[in-house]
């Protein structure tokens, strides 16, 4: 049935399966996966590595997000990409978005800057780190924005805001905010600002808060509050 896919989504959440496999989702997963399968036949480089690209559905089941960070599309440099929103394996330089990010963090939560852009932390926690568009080829942003991932990802994204009251859903951005007519705002929290790029940074994204709010609705709601904090806490590779 999937050729490119098969190995990533065999290690995802079985909840996660479920809905990526029901059938008025899977002809549009069958058509993205023999569009990436014929772009690997042609020699392109495609991030994440296929056994990455659903990495952000491993860790989590739909029922214990508690916080969806929504990203765009991958970082589409070598060695950049891991599946997950706006992460980079250790080792890798930081990006400038993600730089920010942690800039902000020291502000709201007087946290110290990372050693490196690993968020596999927030994940294990509940935080689905979720790109829209799931792949892109090597040097080429937004080159897989119509091979139909949208359809995928805002299913998840419905799914999550009818079956999990008391999320927290960080809509960065223009693009990022459009997808808030997805989400029960009766039942959620839809924290909006500008994207942390270092073009918009400075409008709105800066000094915004949204980890502290995060985490102040959860408990509101019951929910185990998110440790923002890093397993190691040095200066980060800018």
């Amino acid at each position: 049935m999937l050729n490119y896919l098969a190995a990533s989504l065999d290690d995802t959440q079985s909840d996660w399966k479920s809905i990526l496999l029901a059938p008025e989702i899977l002809p549009a997963l069958i058509r993205i996966d023999a569009a990436l399968q014929e772009k690997a036949l042609q020699g392109l480089t495609i991030y994440p590595p296929r056994e990455l690209v659903f990495n952000a559905l491993r860790s989590v089941s739909p029922s214990d997000v508690k916080v969806v960070i929504l990203g765009q599309d991958p970082y589409h440099g070598e060695g950049e990409a891991m599946g997950l929103s706006f992460s980079v394996p250790q080792g890798v330089r930081v990006p400038p978005s993600l730089r920010n990010i942690f800039k902000e963090q020291l502000q709201d939560l007087g946290l110290s800057i990372p050693k490196c852009g690993d968020l596999s932390h927030w994940a294990r926690q509940g935080v689905l780190l979720l790109n829209s568009v799931m792949t892109v080829e090597a040097d080429a942003a937004g080159s897989h924005g119509k091979l139909g991932w949208q359809t995928i990802t805002d299913e998840m994204i419905k799914c999550i805001s009818e079956r999990n009251p008391g999320c927290v859903f960080m809509l960065w951005g223009n693009w990022a905010r459009t997808k808030s007519e997805l989400i029960d705002d009766k039942k959620h929290l839809i924290l909006c600002a500008a994207h942390p790029s270092p073009l918009s940074a400075s409008r709105g994204f800066m000094g915004c808060r949204h980890f502290s709010q995060a985490n102040e609705w959860l408990k509101q709601q019951g929910r185990e509050t998110i440790d923002w904090s890093m397993p190691e806490t040095q200066s980060t590779l800018f």
